[in-house]
């Protein structure tokens, strides 16, 4: 863990710690190689701005992601946090000097098996930026545990499905891939969904999507940079299909290149 560059202190950490006011992104680092990478830096610029109201120095950011991931055995789970360590919590309209703290850790070894969803009444505060505050979404992935589900799948006060507390979720509908029509986060892997889709010549949509509707879908799956394309087994323990259709798309998804970091 490095703080711009060198090692944190605790008295550093402690305003992350205590606000939560931050923005990050994880990447999965291959052979020092990003799949998506121009799309974790567009949205690690989007975000600070939007949070600090400033432009975040990019080619710092790529040196010392590289430096952490060089440091690392490959592959590494690599996330790039952007926060203010001496945010004032009585005036964080003061100005902001949003620092670079870069964490690695062993990519998982083993491909996870299908997930088990609960539906969950919840939405994400500010859902277009990837906030560190993550208090709410873990506390429906706890509840959904608890009862019996591998994770939360949130749905709003409409009904309408949108994404998990660290992924998106595309639904299959039997000729094309289809995305929830409801505020969320826009995934990195999500997007490049979309291309590995998009070149086997597979439709690709949104629309708002009713969590009984969702059972009645040809295949569902989880999108996340690190585990990249997950089956759905089940929603609400409805069984769902694991279509070929979603098997071509995760190999084409895998098969993207990677960008050098």
């Amino acid at each position: 863990m490095e703080l711009n560059g060198r090692p944190v202190s605790t008295g550093e950490l402690a305003g992350l710690a205590l606000y939560g006011y931050g923005h990050f992104t994880t990447m999965l680092v291959t052979d020092l190689r990003v799949r998506g990478l121009d799309l974790h830096v567009e949205r690690l610029s989007r975000d600070c701005a939007t949070l600090f109201g400033t432009e975040l120095d990019i080619p710092r950011v790529r040196e010392l992601a590289r430096r952490s991931a060089r440091a690392h055995p490959s592959p590494a789970v690599v996330r790039v946090t952007v926060y203010d360590p001496a945010l004032d919590l009585g005036r964080p309209s003061a100005r902001s000097l949003p620092q670079i703290l870069v964490t690695t850790r062993s990519a998982p070894g083993a491909v996870p098996p299908p997930i088990h969803l609960g539906t969950r009444l919840f939405s994400r505060d500010t859902p277009m930026v990837k906030g560190t505050g993550l208090f709410g979404a873990i506390r429906q992935r706890r509840a959904a545990q608890l009862d019996g589900f591998d994770d939360a799948l949130f749905t709003g006060v409409d009904g309408r499905v949108s994404e998990g507390p660290t992924w998106n979720i595309g639904f299959l509908d039997g000729s094309g891939l289809v995305w929830p029509q409801a505020p969320c986060l826009p995934g990195v892997t999500m997007r490049l969904v979309d291309q590995a889709a998009e070149s086997l010549g597979v439709p690709v949509s949104t629309r708002p999507l009713a969590a009984v509707a969702a059972t009645r879908t040809a295949g569902a799956f989880v999108t996340n940079a690190v585990t990249g394309v997950r089956p759905v087994g089940s929603i609400d323990g409805v069984s769902l299909p694991r279509p070929d259709l979603l098997r071509k798309i995760s190999q084409a998804y895998r098969e993207l290149p990677g960008e050098l970091l």
